[in-house]
């Protein structure tokens, strides 16, 4: 993907790499204004989902959601439109009445969430995201639990990253910025070198100025080749690095299309961006 999908935003020069690697599959087609995205080529794809919490009245109804490697896909709509559960419901923390999710072309949906963090997922949740009685090294620490070999590499990659984590790096996490916080989440998310990395809400309470910082960082990881899915309740400015854009109402598909063509849409800009 041309570095003109992020606006030119973004240090070009790839700071964490993705050793795994990642599919070269070519991205689905889509338009504004399509509300069933195809995703038979995907590289992570929940498949028309439906389900809720437990034993409650379904959130999502036939909701698809897709990515691929090198693309920032954001999922953007009003308060209760189920951005968040479609997030969840994709990392396995609700259970699927309807439908799929597909990960380098496996099924994964019976994996429990820990077991779909060992296939390749990188989930960064918007609360209670960092160990705050714990240094950001040892948060960073934490992050490769699943990990046997030498970490210290990707540790360096992430604190080039996020310079501020090295300097900062004996400090507890709790007595950090908010913005610094969700730059130690989202390095711990990368200590598990992921296959996609997946985040709810990562600008949520920050300044603007933190804001811009935080999505120059998520550019620079997406460049090097692993996808990026993202809940953002800043949904102008999120669809303005977006690749791929989903806007849901109440569960469901309302706008497909990649992030310009949806800035583009006079039906989105007036129900969802504010005209």
């Amino acid at each position: 993907m041309s570095d003109a999908g992020y606006g030119g935003r973004g240090n070009k020069d790839a700071s964490i790499v993705n050793p795994r690697g990642g599919s070269t599959l070519s991205p689905a087609h889509e338009t504004s204004g399509e509300t069933t995205p195809a995703t038979d080529n995907a590289f992570l794809a929940g498949r028309n989902m439906s389900g809720g919490y437990g034993k409650g009245p379904d959130i999502l109804h036939d909701c698809t959601i897709a990515v691929n490697p090198g693309e920032i896909a954001v999922i953007v709509g009003p308060n209760g439109a189920g951005k968040s559960t479609a997030m969840k419901a994709i990392f396995g923390m609700l259970d699927l009445r309807q439908g799929s999710v597909v990960l380098d072309g496996t099924d994964i949906s019976a994996l429990s969430p820990q077991d779909r963090v060992g296939a390749g997922m990188g989930f960064v949740p918007q609360t209670s995201n960092i160990f705050p009685s714990m240094s950001v090294e040892e948060n960073l620490e934490m992050g490769a639990f699943i990990r046997r070999d030498d970490i210290r590499r990707t540790m360096e990659q992430v604190y080039d990253l996020f310079p501020i984590l090295r300097d900062k790096r004996r400090q507890m996490a709790g007595e950090l910025s908010g913005g610094q916080r969700q730059q130690v989440a989202v390095g711990r998310a990368l200590m598990t070198e992921p296959k996609v990395l997946m985040l709810d809400e990562p600008t949520a309470g920050v300044s603007p100025i933190v804001m811009d910082e935080l999505f120059d960082r998520i550019i620079e990881v997406a460049r090097t080749g692993i996808p990026i899915l993202m809940v953002e309740q800043n949904a102008r400015q999120a669809l303005e690095i977006a690749d791929r854009g989903y806007v849901l109402v109440q569960g469901a598909n309302a706008h497909t299309g990649t992030g310009k063509d949806l800035l583009a849409d006079a039906e989105v800009r007036r129900s969802f961006l504010g005209g």
